[in-house]
């Protein structure tokens, strides 16, 4: 595999770049820079999301014949890492790399023609309601219930840990059709509309003060059976079709190539035990040559798993381990050089995926801006080998794909 840039692959990556400089507002580019997590600030996003969709680019991955930019896995990663060093915030991706895949891969064709163009455009915002209260990572548990009555589903139950489903227009749903002999038949995948009347969504507030995360209540919505993505009973199907992009539809790597140059770059200017920088410290530098070799391995792997035709299958799944457990390290080596300003709690230094709810003075923050936003990083990844399947689920996916 040839992994040298070839010049229409470079006309590309110098033609992001004047994209990216020409469109991205200091507001827009603060909210990517000072993330915590892998959401960004909401308005600020929808706000991105708009200014690629009238460019073509709000979906990468996406066949053009659906409104996708159609790029190939190279121009998806000169994208990724152009994107991420220019401090541009990634679209949410609960519409786009979740839910978009899923109906374009099970969906019928009015499906695709009344949804894929407004999730493109951002006037349908989603959120994902999978987790209930007793179905976490044993999803197939899930109780909420939909009794068919004629043209319709009635809808009851609850969900929880659903990220933004308080700004969410749409959300698409595992909601329980029948009992049968396995937990995973019976279940069926439905798009339903955030506004009806029924639906009710509670905060859940973090630790930290962040409202992020939410839980949902349906009393008896009503929800047209034509919102249905593929059969009937058979929704475990095309949840795990959409959890194959969840998983491993995006590459970690440019944006951990990205995150390791900000470690080094803020190591240069931390004293360091040897009479220079932390930067050349021996210890330090080792570690961080490490982790640039692991993720020098990890993008060759991933380059080789998204230029497969399709979804990515059991790549995914590695994709996953190696990209979470990678991200952890690095929030791990920037506490590291946050040093002692690590040891503070101070969201007001950050730009995080929802609301703080107590009050701060977001100019007042103790130490380099760095060093404040490290031990939130380091918090917020500690999520990342739980969501989308821990990843010791993952591990059992393997473990069963090879036979073991």
């Amino acid at each position: 595999m040839n992994l040298d840039w070839t010049d229409e692959e470079l006309a590309f990556r110098d033609e992001v770049r004047a994209f990216l400089d020409a469109h991205l507002t200091d507001e827009i580019r603060e909210a990517g820079r000072l993330m915590t997590s892998v959401y960004g600030e909401h308005e600020r996003s929808l706000a991105w999301q708009k200014i690629l969709h009238a460019k073509g680019w709000a979906a990468p991955a996406w066949p053009t014949e659906y409104g996708g930019a159609g790029w190939s896995v190279a121009q998806r990663y000169i994208y990724a890492r152009e994107r991420v060093a220019a401090g541009a915030p990634p679209v949410s991706p609960m519409g786009i790399q979740m839910c978009g895949p899923a109906i374009i891969g099970h969906g019928t064709a009015e499906q695709k023609a009344y949804f894929l163009p407004r999730m493109l455009s951002g006037e349908h915002f989603w959120c994902q309601g999978y987790s209930e209260p007793g179905a976490g990572s044993d999803l197939a548990a899930l109780q909420m219930r939909a009794d068919d009555d004629g043209d319709d589903l009635v809808v009851s139950g609850q969900k929880i840990w659903n990220t933004h489903a308080d700004v969410a227009n749409w959300g698409f749903f595992l909601v329980r059709t029948a009992r049968l002999a396995r937990p995973q038949l019976g279940i069926t995948f439905l798009l339903i509309d955030m506004t009806s009347p029924g639906v009710s969504v509670r905060p859940i507030i973090s630790p930290s003060g962040e409202h992020i995360q939410n839980e949902i209540f349906l009393d008896a919505v009503r929800v047209p059976q034509a919102n249905v993505v593929g059969a009937i009973n058979d929704g475990w199907t095309v949840a795990k079709y959409l959890l194959e992009f969840e998983r491993g539809g995006t590459a970690y790597a440019p944006e951990l190539q990205a995150r390791l140059d900000a470690i080094e770059a803020a190591a240069r200017e931390v004293p360091g035990d040897e009479g220079g920088t932390l930067a050349n410290d021996s210890s330090f530098a080792q570690r961080l040559a490490r982790a640039r070799i692991r993720v020098a391995a990890f993008e060759t792997y991933e380059f080789r798993a998204m230029s497969a035709e399709g979804s990515p299958g059991m790549s995914a799944s590695v994709m996953k381990i190696m990209g979470t457990e990678l991200q952890q390290h690095m929030t791990e080596l920037g506490l590291i050089v946050a040093g002692r300003y690590g040891i503070a709690y101070q969201p007001q230094a950050a730009c995080p995926g929802g609301a703080v709810s107590f009050p701060h003075n977001a100019s007042e923050y103790a130490g380099p801006r760095f060093a404040a936003i490290a031990p939130l990083r380091y918090l917020n990844e500690r999520a990342g080998t739980i969501y989308a399947g821990s990843n010791e689920i993952q591990r059992n996916i393997l473990a069963k794909g090879l036979g073991l």
